[in-house]
């Protein structure tokens, strides 16, 4: 099942929920959408699930229009934040819920139906507790019976709406992860909203990143992170220091550190320039350009230590990442001085009134080796 959205706006008063959004979903993948609060992400999983229409658009599956077709004749899982099970049903009873309510001539007999929901309730690891209440649960066990009625009317779309939002941080992990397993088990097709980047960028194929109603990039987890296609896509997905290039002479230069090149062939003269803190890197040698930088703080977090850098050419504190077990090999303290330099950056030109322009994007990687 292929599914073609083309340009879909979707207005509540003045407010803009989805703005010319166009998406392709293939059979079989799984696409997360990724967004602030406000930025579409719902609005969208909505209309899908026939909850919601747009003002104007199409969507087609296969060729053939999606949006006519009627809510429960589009064979959709939908799986809510909030589980939204019936309290007063035994666990067997909300599996078997979508299947116990079909009209008469399209509802399987008790006994397949019962036959189905054991099965469900093995491949979803909740034997044994088929007569238990929601109440009798822990929270990932009710997202689990969730997931499992979305599964039981064997859906060829599965949506599902910031499903682990409501648990703590170990069961997310887990359930996420037997999520993927799940969808690649059953070959689905799942479609998965959510504000965690860590989420998005572990579990799709495809990651489609929203704000303000429209769709900023769409790609595989290591594009979205190592190529962002916009300012926003940069500062939302996972950690970045920020600074400004100023021209300098015929390339551009922050402090002591000058990219080489200018693919802009002197049309701007400055620059918003990205670099993720893992790509900052310490002890450059000194025919190498790079910054002057006061190491003010160390953060252990784990595997990982977060280094507090001050630049005073720059006048900005940046962040670099390292191993934890790299501290003791590179004898580092705070107070130290430091020769640090970026592996790789994301530029994105100004104009005249310091505006970034998103089509001129440039990705930079350092031509010399640097050191780690």
């Amino acid at each position: 099942m292929r599914l073609e959205l083309s340009r879909l706006n979707r207005r509540f008063g003045g407010f803009h929920a989805l703005d010319d959004v166009s998406l392709s979903i293939a059979p079989g993948e799984f696409l997360a959408l990724l967004g602030p609060s406000g930025s579409g992400k719902t609005t969208l999983l909505r209309i899908l699930a026939g909850l919601d229409y747009p003002d104007s658009g199409s969507v087609s599956r296969d060729g053939a229009d999606f949006l006519s077709i009627p809510a429960r004749e589009r064979r959709i899982g939908l799986v809510f934040q909030h589980y939204a099970l019936f309290r007063h049903l035994t666990v067997i009873e909300n599996i078997a819920f979508g299947l116990r309510v079909r009209k008469w001539r399209l509802r399987p007999s008790r006994v397949e139906i019962r036959a189905r929901v054991d099965r469900l309730l093995r491949r979803v690891q909740l034997e044994g507790l088929g007569s238990r209440y929601p109440s009798q649960l822990s929270g990932g066990q009710r997202q689990r019976v969730a997931l499992a009625r979305a599964l039981a009317v064997e859906p060829d779309l599965l949506l599902l709406d910031e499903p682990f939002g409501a648990l703590d941080a170990l069961v997310r992990v887990t359930l996420r992860r037997w999520l993927r397993e799940l969808h690649e088990e059953l070959a689905l097709t799942t479609v998965f909203v959510t504000h965690d980047q860590e989420e998005a960028l572990e579990l799709a194929d495809r990651v489609a990143v929203m704000n303000n109603g429209r769709i900023e990039q769409v790609g595989s987890p290591e594009v979205i992170y190592q190529q962002p296609a916009t300012p926003f896509v940069c500062e939302f997905i996972g950690k970045v220091n920020r600074f400004t290039v100023r021209r300098s002479g015929a390339g551009f230069g922050a402090g002591g550190w000058l990219p080489d090149g200018d693919p802009w062939q002197g049309r701007f003269d400055a620059a918003a320039a990205y670099v993720r803190p893992e790509q900052l890197k310490l002890g450059v040698p000194l025919a190498l350009p790079a910054w002057e930088a006061r190491l003010r703080h160390i953060y252990l977090a784990g595997s990982v230590a977060h280094l507090d850098l001050y630049v005073a050419s720059i006048d900005q504190t940046l962040e670099a990442d390292i191993a934890s077990e790299d501290l003791s090999r590179l004898g580092l303290q705070a107070g130290m001085e430091l020769r640090v330099a970026p592996r790789s950056a994301v530029l994105f030109p100004q104009d005249g009134a310091g505006a970034t322009v998103n089509q001129e994007r440039w990705i930079w990687h350092a031509r010399s080796p640097v050191p780690a």
